[in-house]
């Protein structure tokens, strides 16, 4: 799941602007792209394990590939919810 953080919350324009949900843990992100090493190391995910995307509204599932920069977009309470994990 990402998320864009409030004016407020981000210090008036400063610092992390949206969250990544990794295996039910948010970790702050500054960017609209993640890549998955990136998210390997955020989540402490191993190399060579596979990350899921997750949509939390559909339960959809896809194995995203190594090489592949996920574009992140901020949501409110009816948007797209997006979870990654381990495969």
């Amino acid at each position: 799941m990402a998320t864009k953080l409030a004016e407020a919350d981000r210090g008036h324009g400063h610092g992390p602007e949206y969250e990544v949900n990794i295996e039910g843990t948010i970790h702050p992100w500054d960017r609209e792209e993640i890549t998955i090493p990136e998210l390997r190391t955020l989540g402490g995910i191993p190399a060579g394990t596979a990350v899921e995307m997750i949509d939390l509204d559909t339960n959809a599932q896809r194995t995203l590939g190594e090489s592949e920069v996920v574009h992140l977009k901020p949501g409110m309470g009816f948007a797209k919810k997006t979870q990654f994990r381990r495969g």
